[in-house]
């Protein structure tokens, strides 16, 4: 459908009142394979997933203002909105949730599997790491520094919507996530493929920026608090901190992926 198209039919749907029109309350529908939807809210977590030719959209909720903003941009989603009320948005989402006048539900992104991620570049590996506030953060890093993908936990880590799309602000179409059911058994299969296993420790006798780095390169991050796990520990070649000069030694786990991401980068280049 042409953008001039989309618009005039999306206007008059609202002024007639069209079946698409809100409602009231929306159930969360299931694939017929029983997989749950993925929630995408926030103007560029639900752009980027339109964008995404991988990305199947089964639902798309927008406010009036948000059609027009869609239209003006000449992003045309490839499903019609379902027009809403704003406040038909808040009552799906927690009181702090920003949706920007845009919700949608999703397919989930395919996990790759480990042997089939590229051997070059840069890899992150989550020791989990459980708030999707942080895993969002990490993924947006993420994209800006071209990680090649992200390695983490089926289990004691959160799924890949909601609060942690809305976090990684899109980037959640761009960075790949591959999701094991044990952690050492995927950094030994990495190791094999030739990748430097490194673990970021606070208390590690080696600084990151002074160490030799190569790519391919896996950097592997553990909870605040308690860090890297002991077999996750063991599977890598090396353990490094973040030599800093301040009075605080160490960081936020989104804010210390930042920091290693830069001073990696500019080693493997």
């Amino acid at each position: 459908m042409r953008e001039r198209e989309w618009r005039s039919n999306t206007r008059s749907q609202w002024r007639r009142g069209s079946p698409r029109k809100e409602r009231g309350a929306f159930r969360l529908e299931n694939q017929g394979d029983g997989s749950a939807a993925v929630i995408l809210y926030g103007w560029h977590t639900v752009t980027a997933a339109l964008a995404n030719p991988a990305r199947r959209i089964r639902r798309l909720l927008a406010t009036e203002n948000a059609v027009r903003r869609l239209a003006d941009e000449g992003i045309v989603p490839p499903l019609p909105p379902e027009l809403v009320r704003p406040h038909a948005l808040d009552a799906r989402l927690t009181a702090d949730a920003v949706h920007q006048g845009l919700y949608a539900e999703a397919d989930p992104l395919p996990s790759p599997e480990i042997e089939n991620l590229p051997v070059s570049g840069i890899v992150l590996v989550l020791d989990q790491i459980t708030d999707p506030h942080n895993v969002g953060a990490i993924l947006r890093t993420a994209a800006a520094f071209a990680v090649a993908a992200i390695v983490t936990t089926a289990r004691h880590s959160p799924e890949a919507t909601g609060v942690l799309a809305k976090s990684a602000s899109g980037a959640l179409e761009w960075v790949p996530i591959a999701t094991v059911q044990n952690l050492a058994r995927a950094l030994a299969a990495l190791k094999e493929r030739g990748f430097l296993a490194v673990g970021l420790d606070s208390a590690a006798a080696d600084d990151l920026a002074a160490m030799p780095l190569a790519a391919p390169l896996a950097l592997v991050l553990g909870a605040e608090g308690k860090g890297l796990r002991p077999g996750t520990r063991t599977a890598c070649h090396r353990l490094a901190r973040l030599d800093l000069p301040g009075a605080i030694k160490s960081l936020n786990v989104s804010n210390a992926a930042a920091l290693a991401l830069y001073i990696a980068s500019r080693a493997v280049a």
